[in-house]
């Protein structure tokens, strides 16, 4: 497997008008570039990934390379880089592309067997004018095609094409066609459009749920206390049949609302003994696996956590770290408030410690 993906990421994205480049935007819970890494390293079609940013970045089994000024100057950086590491096949892709799918990457590497370049494209149902000067001609759409990334070559061809051009492209294909070489053209994905501006955001439909949650435990001695995943040094621990988070519990509520899936108690009962004593954490990792598989996103997660005593504030950003790993989400989209009952009742006692979560949902069609 001799394959390298290549991810353009260091445009500069004028269009999209934004303090923060659009490639590192929160898109559907992630960094927008990470959508396609991460579906790269999931097709297991790549001997190596390389990321081309102008921001420093770590991310594991991905080889982070600096930009260019222009486009076709960061590809180029990006196959120098690869000219001696045994590259037969490179897949160049742009950031702003997530929602391409593994199967276009499939069909991209079994077309490689007889072709040096194939590149996916769409077709228009818009009319189309050329202006040349100061006529305007009509062009005939059936005669169209919208090409799109990834795009995949041979890397030997495309390095020289690469290196010997003195003209700047948009994507790799045109060096292709500027040389008079063969591409051979597939069928492309409506869904694969580019994010060039702020609305092409949402250009996905979108359904929106909300779902509430809400748990309370009592406090007793000799026992830890864990709240969003972390242990909380304090003088006593949360009664229950598990860990007692109340953060997690009511979170893990929220989540089920949201997606219509009855109630914490209906995927762990407290009567069963394999649940006895479990971290509230790894009750949650199977919540996001419904999400995921049913093509929900978080997109925000609201909580409230009762009581007189430990204060949140000083572990509120631990917490959100903490959540922020567990459920796979953006720290920024989570908020964590503290409330008191003005001693009132069992949690103004401090015998108790209470927690309600309101979380809303996308499904992208």
């Amino acid at each position: 497997m001799n394959n390298c993906f290549i991810l353009l990421a260091a445009g500069k994205g004028k269009r999209f008008n934004s303090r923060e480049k659009k490639q590192f935007i929160n898109y559907k819970n992630k960094p927008l570039f990470m959508h396609s890494i991460e579906k790269a390293k999931k097709s297991k079609l790549f001997k190596k990934i390389v990321l081309v940013t102008n921001k420093q970045i770590k991310i594991p089994n991905v080889n982070v390379i600096k930009g260019g000024k222009e486009r076709s100057d960061s590809s180029l950086k990006a196959l120098k880089y690869l000219k001696n590491k045994k590259v037969k096949n490179v897949f160049i892709h742009d950031a702003a592309r997530p929602n391409f799918s593994i199967n276009l990457l499939k069909n991209l590497k079994k077309n490689l067997k007889n072709n040096k370049a194939i590149v996916p494209y769409i077709n228009t149902d818009n009319s189309a004018k050329y202006v040349y000067g100061n006529k305007v001609i009509n062009l005939k759409r059936e005669k169209l095609i919208l090409t799109q990334t990834p795009q995949c070559f041979d890397f030997k061809i495309l390095y020289n094409l690469s290196k010997n051009s003195k003209e700047v492209v948009t994507d790799e294909a045109s060096l292709f066609l500027n040389n008079n070489r063969k591409i051979k053209f597939i069928k492309g994905e409506e869904s694969n459009i580019k994010i060039t501006k702020k609305s092409d955001l949402y250009k996905s439909p979108i359904k929106t749920f909300y779902g509430i949650g809400f748990d309370i435990h009592r406090l007793i001695k000799n026992k830890k206390l864990y709240l969003g995943g972390i242990n909380i040094p304090f003088h006593s621990g949360l009664k229950g049949h598990s860990d007692g988070d109340v953060i997690i519990h009511s979170i893990i509520d929220a989540l089920l609302g949201a997606l219509r899936k009855k109630d914490i108690g209906s995927l762990y009962p407290d009567n069963k003994n394999k649940f006895k004593n479990i971290r509230s954490a790894k009750m949650l990792s199977p919540v996001i696996s419904i999400l995921k598989k049913n093509n929900f996103f978080i997109n925000n997660l609201d909580i409230n956590l009762i009581c007189e005593k430990p204060k949140v504030s000083k572990f509120r950003n631990k917490i959100i770290n903490s959540l922020s790993n567990l459920m796979d989400i953006n720290k920024n989209i989570i908020n964590i408030k503290g409330k008191t009952v003005e001693k009132l009742g069992l949690i103004g006692k401090e015998n108790a410690i209470a927690c309600e979560a309101i979380v809303s949902i996308n499904k992208y069609e």
